[in-house]
């Protein structure tokens, strides 16, 4: 695709498309049969579409251990790219010795489906530990990050990949906007600055205020939520999606503002996911990248703006993308209104704290979030979908 009346460029100049075309896939199809099979985890799936549709440009395969050493230390690719997360397929020792490096490799889904196929270029071990320390800032097996690293094979396969096919989304069709399709809409509309949120929360109150203080001086908002593996404790992606269209439908302006799903996974990496959640969305075409209080965060891994100070250790022009930074937003007692510490004269005690987590914990609780915490009809239908009586 043409990139010179985009607003800003894909990461590395140029949006990676590794969807097979119709005369490749058939080709693949016909070697199905003779080929070595790999069965992908969720977050691999994730990882391979994204790759795929240029979510990760500019990877257009699992990363080499060139590109993997010094991602994991110095969060920049082999050429010098900024890039703060590795993308790897990992497998088992035995799986990895029958594999020959120069050979393609079929890539099938958790249920066996042929997806997509990877060109193998190398085999290499690496440090599991070193990985923990450096990405997630901890060697802790509690964190689901580090959790994920630990139980994953002790090799790494590289080389570039082909989806076979881009299908609709079994849950959200209507919300699959990839990349290309994106900037598409972002030139029609002619939108020049456009601000990226992520999200695998319900938007509650302190999410709708920095949204709409970052939204009066761009020109549009791209509500990116995450529809990936998470934890399990995590609310379902289908329930926070209903919350996204309940509340954009009264509370956003219908002109301004567009809803699309985040295939990707989340790693629970803090501070350098930050970074890659600015990436991927500069891929979707963002100008601009709202990070708040510990983004990307879980448990007491972080400090809360830690996710913030990470940007100031690159130069702007290396991430291409702006960092819109917000303090903790809470509901002023005082002013009745939404406000940082930046805007209110409060006291601490005049200050409700919102949060995710505490949302979460009210339901599970059996508890409806009052109206500092939630838009009433977003409460409603968190309450409906974890079947908590609402009292009227």
């Amino acid at each position: 695709m043409s990139h010179h009346l985009d607003a800003i460029a894909p990461h590395g100049g140029q949006l990676v498309n590794r969807i097979a075309t119709p005369e490749q896939r058939e080709e693949f199809l016909s070697k199905a049969d003779f080929l070595p099979r790999l069965q992908l985890d969720e977050r691999a799936v994730s990882d391979l579409e994204m790759i795929a549709i240029g979510g990760f440009s500019p990877l257009t395969g699992f990363m080499n251990q060139a590109d993997y050493d010094r991602v994991v230390t110095e969060m920049r690719l082999a050429n010098g790219l900024v890039w703060s997360i590795p993308i790897t397929l990992s497998v088992a020792e035995e799986v990895a010795s029958s594999l020959k490096e120069g050979g393609s490799i079929r890539l099938d889904n958790p249920t066996g489906r042929f997806i997509g196929v990877l060109q193998l270029t190398q085999k290499y071990h690496y440090d599991k530990t070193r990985e923990a320390i450096n990405v997630y800032r901890t060697d802790d097996a509690n964190h689901p990050g580090v959790q994920v690293v630990y139980n994953q094979g002790s090799v790494h396969l590289a080389g570039d990949i082909w989806l076979l096919q881009r299908n609709p989304h079994p849950q959200f069709p209507a919300y699959q906007i990839d990349p290309a399709a994106s900037r598409q809409i972002f030139r029609e509309n002619g939108w020049k600055t456009i601000v990226g949120f992520q999200t695998r929360n319900p938007i509650h109150r302190a999410h709708e205020y920095i949204q709409k203080c970052a939204l009066e001086t761009v020109d549009a908002l791209f509500l990116h939520p995450l529809v990936g593996a998470t934890k399990d404790d995590d609310i379902p992606a289908d329930v926070r999606m209903r919350c996204y269209e309940i509340l954009l439908e009264h509370y956003y302006p219908h002109d301004r503002v567009i809803l699309a799903i985040n295939p990707s996974a989340m790693r629970y990496a803090g501070p350098r996911e930050a970074i890659f959640h600015a990436l991927v969305r500069k891929n979707y075409g963002c100008t601009h990248f709202i990070v708040g209080r510990d983004h990307a965060g879980v448990g007491n891994y972080y400090g809360t703006y830690d996710a913030q100070y990470i940007f100031d250790e690159f130069e702007p022009a290396e991430l291409g993308i702006v960092p819109m930074k917000f303090e903790h937003a809470f509901y002023c007692t005082r002013t009745k209104q939404m406000a940082t510490t930046k805007t209110s004269p409060s006291k601490p005690e005049e200050r409700i704290h919102l949060s995710g987590t505490k949302v979460r914990e009210m339901l599970r609780r059996g508890e409806l979030p009052p109206p500092e915490f939630s838009r009433p009809e977003v409460a409603a239908e968190l309450a409906r979908a974890m079947q908590i009586p609402v009292l009227t």
